[in-house]
């Protein structure tokens, strides 16, 4: 487990989530059979309020749709409230020291969910705040949305029927990452080390994933691979992000045409398994990284992917506050 991810506030020790290897399988086993359970009273329209009066505040410097709805919606559905803050109206725009905003914030509110740019700015927060932090995102990590994904890819494979996990079912599993060595890249890496799995990468030269970045202490949970196809062979899931993400703007047009031969369409999802699933974090351009016969295919499971999203912050919310129920 990551030490900056562990703080403590007199006799009070603090969880944060600021990386996907902050928790270890045994605790991610739990995280995803209370997804289970919270997903199913959700559709049952049963109430689930562990988290009455307390608040959670979302600090926003990246725009975000999936994030906010996800956290907000997810908090009110929890018995909590929402404290919605971004660079334009608070004090964080206004040259603050961030361990100050934290020091104050952390003070008014039992949780704060980030979306930044750098990860030393999530960490210098949490290293001052008294109460749990969340990465939203970050440019380096996103584990929130890995752990959707997860959660995603055991609902179809590795779900019971008496609606129990099985953890099992991503050992010895193949994940393709086709495109850019970004944050989903480097937290994939750190999900395969941790669960037990495989990521095949494929990046286009000079767009590698950064091994010091990810975190990776050794190479046995990946292999690299030139050329896309390839890293597609026989996976269990193909999956890959926007090819220019935000931050880096300026370089969109150089990195269209760098990317042009890692675009995810149906040859390559052909030479995955037959029953590969497909996922993207969305928003996604059809033409450019994924086809649109592919993200709206039978394959793709990113509706339900996206949705994940507030099931899992859910029980990850549910678990920093309270612990295991």
């Amino acid at each position: 487990m990551n030490t900056a991810a562990v703080a403590s506030v007199g006799a009070k020790q603090i969880r944060h989530y600021l990386q996907f290897n902050d928790l270890n399988a045994e605790e991610y086993l739990y995280l995803f059979e209370r997804a289970a359970l919270i997903k199913k009273k959700f559709k049952a329209y049963e109430k689930h309020h562990p988290l009455v009066d307390r608040t959670l505040a979302m600090i926003f410097e990246k725009a975000s749709t999936r994030t906010r709805v996800s956290f907000e919606a997810g908090m009110y559905q929890l018995g909590g409230s929402v404290v919605h803050l971004t660079t334009g109206d608070s004090q964080l725009g206004r040259a603050e020291p961030i361990e100050d905003s934290a020091k104050v914030i952390s003070r008014m509110v039992d949780l704060v969910m980030i979306r930044t740019y750098e990860q030393t700015k999530i960490e210098a927060f949490a290293a001052h705040s008294r109460v749990p932090v969340i990465n939203g995102l970050t440019n380096e990590f996103h584990p929130c949305q890995i752990l959707a994904d997860l959660f995603t890819f055991i609902e179809h494979r590795g779900l019971r029927d008496d609606g129990h996990i099985d953890l099992g079912c991503l050992k010895g599993k193949t994940v393709a990452w086709v495109g850019d060595g970004n944050n989903m890249a480097n937290t994939w890496l750190q999900a395969s080390e941790i669960l037990g799995f495989t990521v095949h990468l494929s990046t286009p030269s000079g767009y590698e994933v950064d091994q010091s970045i990810a975190g990776i202490r050794s190479a046995d949970s990946y292999k690299v691979f030139k050329d896309p196809m390839d890293a597609c062979g026989g996976a269990d899931l193909v999956t890959t992000d926007v090819w220019t993400s935000m931050g880096y703007e300026a370089e969109n047009e150089a990195r269209k045409k760098a990317f042009a031969d890692w675009c995810v369409d149906a040859e390559m999802m052909r030479a995955a398994k037959p029953d590969a699933l497909f996922m993207h974090c969305l928003p996604a351009h059809r033409g450019e990284e994924v086809s649109a016969e592919v993200i709206d295919g039978p394959q793709s499971v990113v509706w339900d992917e996206a949705e994940n999203r507030m099931h899992v912050q859910k029980a990850l919310m549910e678990y920093l506050l309270l612990g295991r129920l």
